[in-house]
């Protein structure tokens, strides 16, 4: 009856095959028919297997690489990467997605609003402070203006002379002894309309009112205003002399009624409330 048989281990010759040779057929067995034994394959055909399967694997795995390397120079071809990361950012931020639409407003945007808004109150607050600082200053001043006297006694001094006939001829004024150097200030406000010399009084000042009304400053020693300049009740406008034809340091003063008559100025300066001693 026929059986398997086990391949012998030694060649016909006798001789023991060698250590990788016995590795490699080692337990192997070889079913046959009969009790012929098959003789073992030589060197040369073992070596040729050997290097067909290194030169098997070897394609093999060229050519999986090749296939790897097809694949990720399609995936490459089909993705289409951003210009830059700023490019990204921008994008995003004027909302201009795939979805396209109108741009949303950026918090930073909103935070810039909000403070140019605040500054423009904050202006606003400003100006306004300043106009209710102006308007409080403006009537401040026309109180001040509203309870500043008119009408002024136009020097310090001891009432000597009234108006009226006087040592045989017409005294035209009033008389106000006073020191060298008092100051002169004018009676009324009105404006200058001639200072410098005159026959008589030495040095003289006229002043004329809004009404026409004229003023006469006369024996003075000096004087601190020009033609044509604007004065003030109460404000200096000379000094106390003894020019001219006079008989000690004295104011003369005389008041023109429309500019040319000459009235008393005791009564005049008692209708505005001043009274002369």
């Amino acid at each position: 009856m026929e059986g398997p048989v086990l391949a012998s281990h030694r060649s016909p010759g006798g001789q023991a095959p060698s250590p990788a040779l016995e590795n490699a057929l080692d337990g192997a067995v070889v079913r046959v028919r009969g009790s012929h034994r098959l003789s073992p394959p030589s060197s040369a055909l073992r070596g040729r297997v050997v290097v067909a399967a290194v030169a098997a694997g070897a394609f093999a795995a060229a050519a999986a690489g090749q296939t790897l390397k097809s694949v990720s120079e399609s995936s490459d071809a089909a993705v289409t990467p951003l210009a830059s990361t700023q490019d990204a950012s921008a994008s995003f931020a004027l909302g201009g997605g795939a979805g396209g639409g109108a741009p949303e407003l950026l918090p930073t945007s909103q935070s810039t609003n909000a403070s140019a808004e605040a500054q423009k109150l904050s202006d606003n607050n400003s100006i306004t402070q300043a106009r209710v600082k102006r308007e409080a200053e403006a009537a401040r001043k026309a109180e001040e203006e509203a309870k500043r006297p008119k009408t002024c006694m136009p020097t310090k001094g001891t009432f000597t002379s009234g108006f009226g006939a006087r040592w045989g001829t017409s005294h035209l004024g009033i008389d106000l002894a006073a020191p060298i150097g008092t100051p002169i200030v004018a009676a009324s406000d009105g404006t200058v309309i001639e200072a410098g010399p005159a026959s008589g009084f030495g040095l003289w000042v006229k002043v004329q009112l809004a009404d026409g009304t004229v003023h006469v400053y006369g024996h003075m020693n000096s004087f601190s205003v020009r033609e044509g300049q604007k004065v003030k009740c109460g404000e200096e406008i000379a000094e106390v002399g003894n020019r001219g034809q006079s008989t000690g340091p004295h104011l003369h003063f005389e008041v023109w009624q429309n500019g040319t008559k000459k009235i008393d100025p005791r009564p005049w300066l008692a209708a505005r409330g001043v009274s002369v001693g």
